[in-house]
């Protein structure tokens, strides 16, 4: 048996460092090792998932082609830093950068919620979430009961949350006062013993996404939770995020995402629906911005989200700040930040001090030494946890999203990124991760090197096992 997984992983041609760690596990701890890897070693989904993914995406190219010929939203110019990203996005997705989008930058969890009941309270056809987590109480109750009375006066309203992050959701009496309001709610990856031999059991629906008619929408960290309720216990503060409030065509590459999702997990179709829209009418012309989404997953173009982030990490000349809750970089991210510092790029990475997660705790800091000696500036949020995920390059081009910096996030999960060309977008960002870095400790190199020693033994431990995380 121990043969026969060898032969399985080396015949996967995954990364050196993910395939010794496996093969570490499978030696060192045969049974459990084994156990592990045919449980969370390979990417695979059940027999219908699959199926409607192939159906879903022959319709998806099939309406792509006729959105094209609306070419007045498309745009190939782009400035000097993003142009290389952009032409990456269009020859993998198969639609160049959009322009014409209006974009709001809200990083107060409150006024996320304000303005997204405000959209609720006037949306006039339909409402569309995905969520990876949705926790009752405060604020989050208060989105329920918009939503509630946006169904009952004839507004489509459908949630795709996923199964595991929003556990505590689905035990709550929310879940049945919702449907029964004509709410419609998918609990995406379920977790079952039965789905445990059919697919990838940690495969996670990671996106945060909401749409209103089609024309708003929203992309960011935040989950549909409020901060004063949310992990309170486990004593890290209050959650930082940030979400992006959206108007303009754009809008209609996200709905297509939305609609793939939906079709993957329930079988039925919705995208007919919007196939006759003109799409000029979103253009926005003043103030205006330059964007392009990128969605990852199993179902989506392979690697894409870590070819976008070493694109953008090679287009730096000046500048590169990173805001990340977990960082367990690949080899290949973990190399373009060294190097983009050894040729002169002020690099900035900003974490958290505190995390919720252990194992990535540990295994983050095995990359410090090696950040530092190539002159990377690493900062520790001490204000909570930092959870917005965000990269800007050159204070020009924007990336954020529901993307963290490691394996899960990169290879594994369904995320979904928002990538900006626009200066003055970007300017607010870089005025947002500026507050972070006011609020953070510079780790220093000499003070890292001199650590206790079990730390380090610690930390390499989990270096070992950093390519499964």
């Amino acid at each position: 048996m121990v043969a026969n997984v060898t032969l399985r992983i080396l015949m996967k041609r995954r990364a050196v460092n993910s395939s010794l760690a496996w093969l570490l596990a499978i030696y060192v701890l045969p049974v459990l090792g084994i156990i592990t890897y045919l449980s969370f070693g390979e990417l695979y989904l059940e027999r219908n998932r699959v199926k409607r993914t192939r159906s879903t995406w022959i319709y998806t190219n099939s309406f792509l082609k006729k959105l094209k010929k609306q070419n007045n939203i498309f745009t190939t110019e782009h400035s000097s830093v993003a142009n290389s990203l952009f032409k990456l996005c269009s020859n993998r997705q198969g639609f160049p950068g959009i322009k014409g989008n209006r974009l709001e930058l809200i990083s107060n969890p409150n006024e996320v919620i304000k303005s997204l009941i405000n959209d609720i309270k006037i949306a006039r056809f339909n409402i569309e979430m995905i969520f990876y987590i949705w926790h009752p109480g405060g604020l989050a109750d208060e989105v329920a009961e918009s939503l509630i009375t946006a169904s009952y006066r004839g507004v489509k309203c459908r949630l795709i949350l996923d199964s595991a992050g929003s556990l505590s959701f689905f035990r709550s009496p929310w879940v049945k006062k919702m449907r029964s309001a004509g709410i419609e709610i998918i609990e995406a990856l379920k977790i079952n013993l039965l789905q445990f031999f059919l697919r990838r059991i940690d495969l996670r629906q990671h996106r945060k996404l909401v749409l209103i008619d089609n024309h708003t929408a929203y992309i960011g960290s935040m989950n549909l939770v409020d901060p004063c309720f949310f992990k309170q216990h486990i004593g890290i503060g209050k959650w930082i995020d940030l979400m992006v409030r959206i108007e303009g065509p754009i809008s209609t590459l996200i709905s297509i995402i939305f609609n793939c999702d939906w079709e993957i997990e329930t079988g039925t179709r919705i995208l007919s629906i919007y196939e006759n829209k003109n799409i000029n009418n979103l253009l926005h012309k003043k103030n205006a911005c330059t964007a392009q989404v990128v969605a990852s997953g199993p179902s989506y173009p392979k690697d894409i989200m870590h070819q976008a982030l070493l694109t953008a990490v090679y287009s730096a000349r000046e500048q590169l700040t990173m805001t990340t809750p977990y960082f367990v970089p690949s080899e290949d991210l973990l190399r373009a930040l060294c190097t983009a510092a050894l040729r002169g790029v002020n690099v900035e990475i900003v974490i958290p001090l505190h995390n919720d997660s252990l194992l990535v705790n540990w295994a983050s800091r095995a990359f410090f030494s090696e950040l530092l000696e190539a002159g990377v500036n690493i900062y520790q949020f001490e204000g909570g946890l930092l959870h917005t995920k965000s990269v800007l390059v050159d204070k020009q081009l924007t990336l954020l999203g529901t993307f963290n910096l490691d394996m899960r996030s990169i290879w594994l999960n369904f995320e979904i990124t928002l990538i900006v060309d626009d200066f003055g977008f970007s300017n607010n960002l870089a005025c947002l991760q500026g507050n972070y870095i006011a609020n953070s400790r510079l780790l220093d190199r000499r003070t890292w090197a001199k650590r206790a020693f079990w730390k380090k033994f610690i930390e390499m431990i989990f270096y070992l096992f950093s390519p499964l995380l």
